[in-house]
C-alpha cells in the first residue's frame, strides 16, 4: 500500500503555528499539506535516528514520551489496532501516525481531529471541475486523492460527467485545463440569478479595501440548478411499426437527492410543473418543435410529411434534441440523439 506522509514540526517553541496549521487542514486543504509536507521526511528521520541511536524501537519513544508527559495516544488510539485501523483509513504506517500524534499532541491537536480533518480533505479534493472548453464544465469525482508531493495530489477511480454535465466531458480533457475544487458553495438566492455581481476577492485575514484584493464582476445564471438531459430515448427500430405516427418515448432525470434511491419506480419531479421541448432537426436548423407534459411525444405523420415530403421509414434517421424544461430557468442540458428506422 502506498504511504501518505504528512510534515509537521516537531518543535515546542513553534506549537502555536503547528497548531494553526493543522486545524486549517480542514479549510486550506491542499495548500495546508503544502506547506507541511517537506517538514514530515525530516520528523521521521529524526524520530528514528534518535531510536536507533537509544537503541529501542519507535514504538518505545512513544511510551517514553506518554511517561514524560506528552500523552501520544490518546482514547481512540489505545490499542494496536486501533492504531492500524486509523493508519489504513489515513493511508498511512503505524509509525508515521505515531509520529504525527507526538506532533499533535506538542501542538494540542488531537489525533481524531487531524483524521476527521484528512478525511474531509479526501472528499473535497474528490469532487472538482474541469474547463474542458471555454465556460464549459464537467464535474468529475475521485474515489480516492493521494500525496505525491507538496501541493500534488493523484485522483484516482475517477467517475466522469458528474452532475448531469456528461455534455462536457472532455475526450480527452486538455492538458493545462483549469480545475476548481468544488468545497464551498456562495451564498446566492434564486432572486439573484441574472443579476450582475460586483466580487471582493482576496484574503480573508485583510480588509476588502487592501490592496491584495481584486473587483470579479460576475452574473450567477443557475446553470447548477437547470434539470438534467432526458436519457434512455426509446428507438423505432426497437418496435414493430408501420410507417406513420411515430411516438417519441424517454425517461427523465432529477436532481433531488432522494432521486438516488433504488426503492423509487420513479424519481420524483424536481420541477414545479413538468414539461419538455422536442426539436425535430435537420442537421443544425431546427424543423419543429413539439412539446409535451409528459416523457412522450407525438410526431404524427401529416408533420413528418409536412417537414419531409412523407413518413419516416426503414433505413432512414431522424435527429433530435429533448429538453427537461424549468418553470424558473427555462430549458436544461438537452438530450441529443439520431433515432434509427
Amino acid at each position: 500500500m502506498a504511504e501518505k506522509r504528512v510534515s509537521v514540526r516537531l518543535v515546542a517553541e513553534g506549537g502555536r503555528q503547528v497548531r494553526a496549521e493543522l486545524e486549517g487542514i480542514g479549510d486550506a486543504g491542499a495548500r495546508g499539506f503544502g506547506r507541511l509536507s517537506t517538514e514530515m521526511e525530516l520528523a521521521n528521520t529524526r524520530l528514528a535516528s534518535f531510536a536507533r541511536k537509544a537503541g529501542i524501537a519507535l514504538a518505545a519513544v512513544t511510551v517514553a514520551a506518554a511517561a514524560a508527559g506528552v500523552a501520544m495516544v490518546r482514547s481512540g488510539l489505545e490499542t494496536i489496532g486501533a492504531q492500524v485501523d486509523m493508519a489504513a483509513s489515513l493511508k498511512t504506517t503505524v509509525e508515521s501516525l505515531q509520529a504525527l500524534t507526538w506532533a499533535g499532541e506538542l501542538a494540542g491537536v488531537s489525533m481524531g481531529e487531524i483524521e476527521q480533518a484528512t478525511k474531509k480533505l479526501t472528499t473535497r479534493l474528490s469532487e472538482a471541475a474541469v474547463e474542458t472548453a471555454a465556460g464549459v464544465w464537467e464535474v468529475i469525482q475521485a474515489g480516492a486523492a493521494e500525496l505525491i508531493a507538496p501541493g500534488r495530489y493523484r485522483l484516482t477511480r475517477l467517475l466522469r460527467g458528474q452532475r448531469g454535465t456528461e455534455h462536457a466531458m472532455g475526450n480527452p480533457a486538455p492538458a493545462g485545463a483549469r480545475v476548481v475544487m468544488l468545497d464551498a458553495t456562495l451564498p446566492i438566492a434564486a432572486a439573484d440569478l441574472g443579476l450582475p455581481w460586483n466580487w471582493r476577492v482576496g484574503p480573508a485575514a485583510r480588509s476588502v479595501t487592501d490592496d491584495s484584493y481584486a473587483a470579479v464582476g460576475f452574473t450567477p445564471t443557475g446553470r447548477g440548478l437547470v434539470p438534467f438531459a432526458p436519457v434512455h430515448v426509446g428507438q423505432p427500430w426497437r418496435i414493430a411499426r408501420s410507417p406513420g405516427d411515430l411516438t417519441i418515448r424517454w425517461t427523465r432525470r432529477s436532481r433531488a437527492v432522494v432521486a438516488d434511491a433504488w426503492e423509487q419506480v420513479e424519481v420524483p419531479l424536481a420541477e414545479d410543473v413538468e414539461g419538455y421541448d422536442v426539436q425535430i432537426l435537420d442537421g443544425a436548423a431546427v424543423k419543429r418543435t413539439l412539446t409535451s407534459s409528459t416523457t412522450s411525444v407525438i410526431y404524427t405523420s401529416a408533420q413528418q410529411t409536412a417537414d419531409w415530403g412523407a413518413p419516416r421509414g426503414p433505413g432512414q434517421t431522424l435527429s433530435i434534441r429533448i429538453y427537461h424544461l424549468s418553470n424558473r430557468l427555462g430549458r436544461g442540458t438537452p438530450a441529443v440523439v439520431t433515432l434509427q428506422f
